[in-house]
């Protein structure tokens, strides 16, 4: 009975609060309808000036063919390398192919380190199709298992689930508790006979209930919007969402009973959800990592929610197949509430 009383508190305080119920609703939404468009690998809108000196059939072939790319912007033929080059100097351009004896030069601007080496490579794989083609006779064929149209939007939105996760179950009880602190009011609910387990769970189950909300909004979105939906079973992504809200509902808690001050425990909560957020998987492959750092990735919740999650909405896996890291997360998570709890300090 205490802790229905206690919970219906917390929601007061949310109803209450001008600015959460509005961020509860709008904050997914705009991560769902604008995240997908912005975070994508695919690197397009290459800036390519030409120098062909050749002027041959063959010549003018390719400058046709890098043209007609969707990935590059053709910023048209300069009589000489030097005028070519400041463009580059510029900004006006991205990369220089310059044609001359038959060979081919690629120059790139390295400022923008990425574009400018997908957009070397997009060129190389431009030059040597046709030599490919003519000494092939038979080219192989590719099989597409999963994301058979490769959709990156399909591999990123399961991941930006754990953003959202991220924010309402994380930040939210964090400011929450300190924002009492800060206010004295938290100093009433310690002189009375709560419990640390009620009145942590009290923290809580708002927010899981939140998570719930919040999860369901996202999915709904990936299927209005985009035409996505899980390939496995919806129960086991809710499972997931729970697990990793569970983890960042006990670490928010954690570092707001180790925090005096809201400034405090913002500064320490976002160090910690960046750097789990870079070292999960989320934007780059662990693989590509270096050793330490692919070593975190066994203690990084994240990164067994991203890979998880991403095995149920892309590959349609079972329970079987995400065991591993649900048994990881429900870990993960049960030690984080255990030190949450013990962590707070109630004068009783």
């Amino acid at each position: 009975m205490t802790l229905r009383y206690l919970i219906q508190k917390e929601f007061l305080q949310i109803r209450r609060n001008a600015f959460l119920p509005r961020l509860i609703v709008l904050f997914p939404i705009m991560i769902m309808c604008v995240m997908p468009w912005v975070m994508q690998m695919e690197v397009k809108n290459i800036v390519v000036d030409v120098v062909d000196i050749d002027r041959t059939v063959e010549s003018q072939r390719l400058v046709q063919q890098v043209a007609a790319s969707n990935y590059f912007i053709f910023g048209g033929q300069k009589a000489t390398y030097a005028e070519a080059m400041k463009d580059i100097e510029k900004g006006r351009a991205d990369v220089i192919l310059e044609i001359r004896d038959g060979k081919y030069l690629i120059a790139a601007n390295a400022v923008n380190g990425t574009k400018g080496a997908m957009g070397s490579a997009y060129l190389s794989q431009i030059i040597t199709a046709p030599a490919q083609y003519a000494a092939v006779p038979s080219q192989p064929s590719v099989l597409t298992l999963y994301n058979k149209g490769q959709n990156y939007k399909l591999y990123m939105i399961p991941a930006l689930f754990a953003i959202v996760m991220m924010l309402m179950t994380g930040f939210l009880p964090t400011l929450n508790i300190v924002g009492e602190k800060e206010a004295g009011t938290i100093e009433q609910i310690n002189v009375t006979p709560v419990s640390k387990w009620a009145f942590i769970l009290a923290k809580l189950i708002p927010y899981w209930l939140i998570a719930l909300f919040v999860i369901t909004v996202c999915l709904l979105l990936a299927w209005l919007v985009y035409g996505l939906t899980p390939a496995g079973p919806m129960w086991l992504v809710y499972v997931l969402a729970m697990l990793l809200a569970l983890f960042f509902s006990s670490f928010g808690l954690i570092i707001s009973n180790y925090s005096d001050t809201m400034q405090q425990a913002m500064f320490v909560m976002w160090f910690f959800v960046v750097s789990l957020m870079l070292l999960s998987g989320l934007f780059t492959p662990t693989r590509s990592m270096p050793q330490w750092a692919y070593l975190t990735t066994y203690i990084n919740p994240m990164h067994y929610f991203i890979d998880a999650i991403r095995t149920v909405f892309i590959r349609g896996g079972t329970f079987q197949h995400i065991a591993h890291q649900v048994f990881a997360l429900l870990a993960i998570g049960l030690f984080m509430a255990v030190w949450a709890v013990r962590s707070y300090k109630k004068n009783s």
